[in-house]
């Protein structure tokens, strides 16, 4: 079992730097940021670009992975960021990760003017978007006409260091998105499909249920469900997860005995949303850490 940890894109760097260096230098699996132009409760607060901190965080960094949770087609294009993902993996020395989802409504969604889409428009909009992005980064030169997206003559060399290209983690809970993560996924992530106000356990059972559902999309597209790794971000549960050491380790077994490779937690913020004492994280990182990797 993997623990990485989220780092919202809210300090300026000179204060966020540390955070980052601590993260790797504890031994965390995993560190993360939100791939968002601002984030509701949020909105009016500092918030800092994701490719140039992840970009960033690669320099200060040496072992642990890095990734976007999650970039979405609400404002890009497959063309530049395919060409960005490959920067930031060869800046990393191929510890990326692209977690990638259908993106939501909001902030995102019409900043750039554009009408809010129905919920089958967005899953269709990120199909393509996942499918080029996987087309882009396998091969030096694409070409590709879509209903949302186009490219001509799309140039990436020299290509991931990872190979055939950087791992996609792909974000899914409903049936069509399922399948783009069975089509295209080297993982899946869940941030659960029960709302947290229903109570934990209701979540926990949607999450058992998502579960279920993801492997009868690998299945239905002829690949083995265990070839799928499973991610799951256990602050959606509405109980968050640094709020002691002890609710920690119960949500990390939990979601170890559902079959999840990885799970994810928010670094704690001073007030409001994902609040929180950052001790805890420390004696996550001093304690339960080690439980997990003995373990692995």
């Amino acid at each position: 079992m993997r623990l990485g940890v989220i780092v919202l894109p809210e300090q300026r760097w000179s204060d966020a730097e540390s955070r980052w260096r601590r993260l790797d230098e504890w031994g965390f699996d995993s560190a993360w940021t939100y791939d968002h132009l601002s984030w509701r409760s949020l909105a009016a607060g500092p918030w800092f670009a994701t490719v140039p901190t992840l970009t960033a965080a690669a320099m200060v960094t040496s072992r642990i992975r890095l990734g976007t949770f999650v970039a979405s087609p609400n404002f890009r294009h497959p063309v530049p960021f395919a060409k960005e993902l490959m920067s930031l993996d060869d800046i990393s020395g191929g510890r990326f990760l692209l977690g990638v989802g259908a993106g939501g409504t909001g902030f995102d969604a019409t900043v750039l003017g554009t009408g809010e889409l129905s919920a089958g428009e967005r899953v269709s909009r990120f199909s393509e978007f996942v499918e080029l992005l996987d087309r882009l980064l396998r091969q030096p030169l694409t070409s590709y006409d879509g209903t949302w997206f186009r490219a001509i003559g799309a140039r990436m060399v020299p290509g991931c260091v990872q190979k055939p290209r950087l791992p996609f983690v792909v974000a899914a809970n409903g049936p069509s998105a399922m399948r783009v993560a069975a089509l295209h996924g080297q993982a899946w992530v869940t941030t659960g499909v029960t709302p947290p106000e229903d109570g934990e356990e209701r979540w926990w059972s949607g999450v058992a249920n998502a579960s279920s559902r993801m492997d009868a999309a690998m299945e239905g597209v002829g690949r083995d469900p265990a070839d799928l790794e499973r991610y799951l971000s256990l602050d959606a549960s509405g109980v968050f997860a640094l709020s002691s050491l002890e609710q920690c380790r119960d949500a990390v077994g939990r979601a170890e005995s559902m079959g999840f490779a990885e799970v994810v937690v928010h670094w704690p913020r001073p007030d409001g949303v994902y609040a929180g004492d950052e001790g805890v994280l420390e004696q996550v990182a001093a304690e339960l850490l080690p439980e997990l990797h003995a373990g692995s």
